[in-house]
């Protein structure tokens, strides 16, 4: 073999090597946490789109009763993992990731439409620091508890989705306790870890402005989609696209 072959041949064999590291580095666990006024059962399309592509996905049913409960659930989940896992929160979920992201089998963050809070924030101080799409949020009898009424569902939360869709998101949405609201996060994630931020262009539940600032303040990779708040089930392809994306990155 002549040196010209000798060297196609070993450049071919560290092209290889270098592909099969970085396929090897690659985060393969995907923990989803869900937002407030919804379950992790939107996630579904998502969730076979990454399995497909070989991804081992959890969703989190986190009860929405406290920060900390939540915070818990999802740290019971990524304990299950098998090696690093990336953290995935919607809107409400994000104040849960930035504070479980701390555990340190997690290997970056991703916010879908989500809050992306600062050190002594809550969801209802960043919540009112922006004015946002009107929402039809109303009180439960005992006056704990938030939900949406379900005759508004649509048009608030999942705007961009088939009518059918949306009731069923509608009829089994979590409801969210004022407590899990106003809970402060103590140290954000996303100081440590590297983080990517959806920001939905259409959302009636979370400011757009809102979403671009505070996934600057973080230094968060940035992806604009047109869509309603439910973007994870009416834009899904696109959600997986941008989850998978980090998993590779968080990897490196």
């Amino acid at each position: 073999m002549n040196r010209r072959l000798l060297f196609t041949a070993a450049l071919a064999f560290a092209t290889a090597a270098i592909a099969f590291a970085a396929e090897a580095a690659a985060v393969k666990n995907i923990v989803i946490v869900h937002g407030a006024l919804a379950d992790g059962s939107g996630w579904r399309k998502a969730t076979e789109i990454l399995q497909k592509r070989g991804f081992n996905v959890t969703i989190v049913q986190e009860p929405i009763t406290s920060l900390d409960d939540d915070v818990a659930a999802t740290k019971r989940v990524l304990d299950l993992q098998d090696g690093p896992s990336l953290l995935v929160g919607h809107s409400y979920g994000g104040m849960v990731i930035t504070e479980a992201g701390n555990d340190p089998n997690v290997a970056g963050l991703v916010y879908v439409a989500a809050f992306q809070p600062d050190k002594g924030e809550s969801l209802l101080s960043l919540a009112s620091s922006k004015p946002a799409g009107s929402m039809d949020i109303k009180e439960t009898k005992d006056g704990k508890y938030l939900y949406l009424d379900p005759a508004a569902f649509a048009a608030d939360f999942a705007a961009d989705l088939p009518q059918a869709e949306a009731d069923f998101l509608a009829r089994s949405q979590v409801f969210a306790s004022k407590q899990a609201f106003s809970a402060k996060i103590a140290e954000p994630a996303w100081r440590t870890k590297p983080s990517w931020s959806i920001v939905v262009t259409e959302d009636r539940a979370i400011n757009p402005e809102l979403e671009r600032d505070m996934a600057k303040r973080a230094g968060s990779e940035v992806t604009e989609i047109k869509a309603s708040h439910a973007v994870f089930a009416s834009q899904a392809e696109k959600v997986a696209d941008i989850i998978e994306k980090a998993a590779r990155k968080a990897g490196e």
